[in-house]
């Protein structure tokens, strides 16, 4: 039978729950245990799918094709370990679950309440994760605050979890703040205080208290956190502020958070494999040049709409001990005509145009990739930024000058994005994009071959519409070279430009599978090509 580790968070959002389980993750993997992960959400929403980017940060999609929240994204690079539908849970996915058993029957009459049926549905979802993932270890994050009402039947089916796994199988973190008074020069405990009382009162006692400060507490306020907590002084983990994510674990190995979690388990405390983390650190920590890339995007009021995309990049960039410095391009700006796009790029040395959706920002994103293709900047597509690279070359050098997508124009004359003809006929927009993993074979002789080195991979997607066979020749004709096609469905995967010094688009998201210590080959190729224009410019 899997343990369980249930990580919390009080007092207020965004204290880095999901790195504080991504870390424990990590650390008890590095002494060989195999684990997984789950985020819990409490919103009402199936899955964060059709959801803002502004308002919730970027979709993370999983290799089976599951949504999610982007806190998944944090887990897969920092365990390495490809997730699942059972990842992301939602009180959106268990409330419709639960009304469909309802409907079917399945309760033979039975009076549906939030307890026992709720939180029965929810403890299955733990259990299904265990079961399917065949973990020694799962850790499960829970989403917003203790206290907020919509995670009230997530804390009680924990609480009840812990009732039939025993203390033996289960471990409650909890994260809170202390904030420093500049007004007093003082660490205040009272709001961590608070918090474990509203976690109490909920049933759970936490057996691990993480603490966001933004300096070392001191002897007596972790003696104080403890006593009021009920807590071992050796439980309080402190989690001051770091420039980088990726040094968390270590700070937290170095307060043996893995082994307190094991000896309460009762499990073998081996010794830790951490020797190509401090790597990375090291690495990270001895940056050398700079190079400037230009992400131009939509959402960029929100880096994390794009989380997967910066890291992605900056992984890249460790391995040439080079130091990425994004531009956020709002494409919409672009389109102004008071807007000079040589200023805005001037010191650009790589040209990126992420996914998205919708009309707004388009032609900002077109004059960007021309901009790219005309001035030989490196430039790298990401899903509709294939699909800009396509409507782009076709309007301007193909001359097919009412080229677009059907998403933006659905009466365009030559619509060289289009959907599917099983696809028209949609009207629900959730869940009905190509999702997840699909093959895609790969020309020799090209660049993406030159980057992947084999002819065939598999790559995660997140797209409804696609390139229109019906202008392959014409666009093959003019120069465009189509080095990657799905070999089931004949769908256009990567699209390139031979006479230019590196100009590549995929269809997919690569950004899903990068990590920082094993950087994705086409992030890995871009920002070569953006390095070495770079050094060019200064010859």
């Amino acid at each position: 039978m899997a343990k369980f580790v249930f990580v919390t968070g009080g007092v207020c959002s965004g204290l880095g729950k999901g790195i504080t389980a991504s870390s424990i993750a990590l650390l008890l993997k590095a002494k060989g245990y195999k684990v997984f992960m789950q985020k819990f959400d409490p919103y009402m929403n199936v899955d964060p799918g059709t959801m803002s980017p502004i308002q919730h940060g970027e979709v993370f999609v999983t290799a089976d094709g599951c949504e999610t929240d982007l806190d998944l994204g944090h887990y897969e690079r920092f365990i390495d370990e490809e997730l699942n539908y059972t990842s992301n849970i939602t009180n959106g996915k268990i409330y419709s679950s639960v009304i469909e058993k309802e409907r079917r029957g399945d309760f033979l009459g039975a009076t549906i309440q939030i307890v026992p049926h709720i939180s029965n549905e929810i403890k299955n979802k733990i259990y299904e994760a265990a079961t399917t993932s065949g973990a020694d270890i799962v850790i499960t994050e829970i989403g917003g605050t203790v206290g907020d009402i919509e995670s009230s039947v997530m804390m009680e089916a924990l609480r009840q979890f812990r009732q039939e796994q025993g203390r033996e199988n289960t471990v409650f973190v909890h994260t809170t703040l202390v904030p420093y008074l500049f007004g007093s020069n003082e660490l205040k405990t009272k709001p961590t205080q608070n918090s474990i009382i509203e976690l109490r009162r909920l049933g759970i006692q936490p057996d691990i208290v993480v603490t966001r400060a933004p300096i070392d507490l001191g002897e007596s306020v972790r003696k104080k956190i403890a006593l009021f907590g009920s807590v071992p002084v050796e439980n309080i983990i402190e989690a001051k502020d770091v420039n980088n994510i990726y040094q968390i674990p270590m700070n937290f190995h170095k307060q043996n958070i893995e082994e307190i979690i094991l000896k309460q388990f009762g499990l073998k405390i081996t010794k830790s494999n951490l020797a190509y983390w401090e790597e990375l650190l090291q690495t990270v920590e001895n940056l050398k040049g700079e190079v400037e890339i230009a992400l131009v995007g939509k959402y960029v009021e929100l880096e994390d709409a794009y989380l997967s995309v910066k890291e992605a990049l900056k992984a890249a960039g460790y391995k040439y001990h080079t130091k990425i410095k994004i531009n956020w391009v709002d494409s919409e700006a672009l389109e102004k005509k008071n807007v000079k796009l040589e200023e805005v790029l001037k010191d650009a040395k790589g040209i990126l145009v992420p996914g998205g959706f919708g009309s707004r920002g388009i032609e900002g994103k077109i004059l960007a990739c021309q901009y790219a293709r005309e001035k030989k900047i490196p430039y790298l597509g990401i899903c509709l930024g294939m699909q800009i690279a396509v409507i782009e070359f076709a309007r301007h050098v193909c001359k097919l000058e009412d080229a677009n997508s059907t998403e933006f124009d659905p009466v365009c004359k030559n619509p060289v994005i289009d959907l599917m003809a099983d696809q028209k006929a949609v009207t629900n927009k959730g869940g009905t994009l190509r999702l997840g993993n699909y093959e895609c074979h790969i020309e020799k002789g090209t660049l993406a071959y030159k980057d992947y080195g084999k002819d065939m991979i598999l790559e995660r997607h997140r797209h409804r519409y696609e390139f229109n066979n019906k202008y392959r020749e014409v666009l093959e004709k003019h120069g465009m070279v189509f080095s990657g096609i799905n070999p089931d469905l004949n769908l256009v995967e990567i699209i390139e430009l031979p006479n230019h010094p590196h100009f590549i688009a995929g269809q997919f998201h690569p950004e899903f599978k990068s990590r920082p210590t094993k950087v994705h080959p086409l992030f890995d190729s871009f920002v070569k090509a953006s390095i070495t224009y770079q050094e060019n410019l200064k010859k």
